[in-house]
Order: structure tokens, then sequence, then C-alpha cells
């Protein structure tokens, strides 16, 4: 990446660490981001193997568990210079932390125990001292892969790249094990509020009550309370719990992420100022439904709603439906939804 990606990617990091830790204040405690560029951007390479390559054998790197595995006759792909050496980049890191901030602790998950481990190394042999490692078992989903951008199906703490409703569902589908874990792992709850909630679930596990707690301790963490209101209202509004107001409550950014994958068709904005009958709403002017009998049909048994609510074959559509100035949500019968987007 070029300087400036980085440095986006280093802001970027920080909006979204600053809803856990405090960067702003002048507490002796306050965080403070760093970034390694900084301070490896004028090592040379020869400088780097004279000043740090020499502290650190090519016995005491190949010993990582991390590098046998990748050296293993079972594993094809090898391991190519880069990736052998990181572990004295990530070393050198921790050293500079030392020497400038005095850090001596360093976390991570427990595949990074061998890149923390020649960090302390280098802190005894290089700055006279002593450096710590504490490591914890990578969180996993229910597939057995790891939480990590490179995995599908995985969620960000970013809202652009997973919204708050997604983020929300995520939780909300998790199974009842990973869910019992992840209470644990991901919240703030106390030990006998998550065995009261665990008890609960056991005996009504239809209920999801466990998955909708995490889901909304985490959303409200992640993202604000706001944005859980709006995504339990999201889900309410797709499960048929809700409002013609509620849904016009939703933000065009939720609407959409509610209604992603369902049918769609256009209409020009001048066809709801003039009035548009239910009849051409469904059927030849959005291709809802097949034909104009089947749209009176459906009418006549009253199983269409115009933004979640009945509505009869006298019903004129006009600016007043729609949601967001933008959009009318359609439906016939609890599942079969049809979104119209009306264009100026």
């Amino acid at each position: 990446m070029d300087e400036a990606t980085l440095r986006h990617n280093q802001e970027a990091l920080k909006n979204q660490l600053a809803r856990f830790l405090d960067f702003e204040s002048d507490a002796e405690n306050a965080a403070l981001l760093v970034n390694n560029y900084d301070w490896m951007k004028d090592f040379s390479f020869l400088d780097f193997i004279r000043d740090v390559g020499k502290h650190i054998t090519v016995n005491y790197m190949m010993a990582k568990d991390s590098v046998k595995k990748r050296l293993s006759a079972e594993a094809k792909e090898g391991m190519s210079f880069t990736e052998f050496t990181y572990q004295l980049v990530q070393g050198y890191d921790f050293l500079h932390l030392y020497r400038t901030y005095n850090c001596t602790l360093q976390m991570g998950g427990s595949d990074q125990w061998g890149n923390i481990t020649t960090g302390t190394e280098l802190i005894r042999r290089i700055g006279g001292g002593k450096g710590y490692a504490l490591t914890c078992p990578l969180i996993t989903k229910a597939d057995g892969t790891k939480f990590g951008k490179t995995e599908s199906g995985n969620v960000w703490l970013d809202a652009e790249r997973t919204s708050p409703y997604k983020f929300y569902q995520y939780w909300l589908n998790t199974s009842d094990a990973d869910a019992e874990k992840y209470i644990k792992i991901f919240t703030f709850l106390s030990k006998e509020e998550i065995e009261s909630l665990v008890a609960e679930h056991s005996a009504a596990p239809h209920l999801r009550l466990l998955q909708r707690k995490l889901a909304e301790e985490i959303t409200e963490m992640v993202h604000s309370k706001e944005d859980l209101e709006n995504a339990v209202k999201a889900s309410d509004i797709l499960f048929g719990k809700s409002t013609s107001q509620d849904l016009k409550g939703l933000n065009e950014k939720t609407f959409l992420d509610v209604f992603e994958g369902v049918p769609q068709a256009e209409i020009p904005m001048e066809s709801l100022e003039n009035g548009l009958d239910m009849i051409a709403a469904l059927s030849a002017r959005t291709g809802f439904l097949g034909s104009n009998g089947e749209a009176r049909r459906e009418l006549k048994q009253n199983s269409i709603s115009v933004n979640k609510e009945k509505v009869k074959e006298d019903y004129i559509l006009s600016k007043e439906d729609l949601i967001n100035g933008k959009f009318v949500l359609l439906q016939r019968g609890k599942k079969n939804y049809f979104v119209l987007t009306v264009t100026q």
C-alpha cells in the first residue's frame, strides 16, 4: 500500500477503536495509536540485518511452531522469505515501543505467540529488559473458521461495510452454542446475568433470548443506541410486527438492507403525482403479479398491503405513500414483497 492509503487506514482504525478506547483525554493511561511505518520507513535493509537480525539465530526462528507448520511435509505452499522474517519486524516493533513508551506487554491471538515472543527476546538481548506476552485462543465461528478480514461471512466494525441492521442480524442468527460462548466474550454482562440468561434460554430456546440479548449488547456498543433501535425496528418490520409509520421511519440504507434481494420495478414520480391505481401498481406497470385479473382477485381476497397496511381495489397510490421520498413497499400475503422505486 502507498503511504496515503496507510494513513487513511490508520485514521479509520482510530475512529473505530475510539468507540472503546479513550484517545483524547490527558489521563495517564489514555490510548495512543502509532504506526510502525513511522520508525521503519528510514530503516535500510542492511541496517536492519546488522542491528537487529544478528541478535536472533535462524535456529531460534525455525523453532517457532508457525514456521514448523509451514515447512512441514504436509504444507505444500512453503514459506516466503518475507513471511519467515516477519517475526523480526514485529519483534522490533515491540522493542521500539519498549524503548519509546516503556511498553512491556504485547497482547494478541494465540497465532501471534511466536512473533510476540521474538519481541520479548529482542527486548532482553538488545534492550536489556523484560517484555511479556499475553495471548488468547482465536475466536472461531460455528464452521470452525476464525473471525478475520480474509474470511467469508464475517462482520465489520465499519457501518459502511456491515450496516448496523446486518450487524444486529448476524448476532441474532448465531447458533445456541455460539451465542452462549460469544456473550461471555463480547459483552460486559456479569457472570450472574449470563447464567440467568442461559437458564432462561434453555427453558424456551425458541424465543432466542440469548441471541437477542447478545445482538442488543454488541450492536449498541459498536454502533449506538439509536442504531440498535433502528435495527430492532427493521427486524420487526421484516417479520410483520410493524406499521406503515415504522416503515417510513427507516433510513434509505436500512430499508435497502432489510429488503435486499426483493424484486423491484421503477416507476416515474409523475405516476404518483397523478395517482396510480392498484391494478396498474400490481401488474401492468410493475410486473409484481401476472395479470390484471390476478391483481383484482388478490385485492378482493384482502391479501395486498401497501407499506404493511391492507388496501382494497379502490386505493390510489400517491406521493404520501413514499418511504424516504423514493420507495413504496407492496406485499402479497405474509412473505411476498415487491419494492417500487420512484424515479424523478
